[in-house]
């Protein structure tokens, strides 16, 4: 069986979030994986009440979707795009 990768927005950062089990929140995780990588120092640095704000303004999508910070995560591999933040 093959992943579906949905295709990246322009001008985005994707941050790929690979979990055992369902059920945890979407901002708790995407926060640790966002401090995690090495590929976007702009992004890692990024404070807790402008991170609030991606989610408020509609920039953390899951598949074109917007994201909500209480999203639960799916067990399995999960592709969260952040608009405004170019991947390098």
């Amino acid at each position: 069986m093959t992943d579906h990768v949905p295709p990246k927005p322009p001008n985005s950062f994707r941050i790929t979030l690979d979990q055992i089990s369902s059920g945890k929140r979407l901002d708790a995780l995407l926060l640790a994986a966002i401090k995690a990588q090495n590929e976007n120092l702009t992004l890692r640095e990024i404070s807790r009440t402008a991170f609030k704000e991606l989610f408020v303004t509609g920039k953390i999508q899951i598949k074109g979707q917007r994201a909500t910070p209480s999203s639960s995560i799916n067990k399995g591999i999960t592709y969260v795009d952040i608009l405004g933040f170019k991947q390098k």
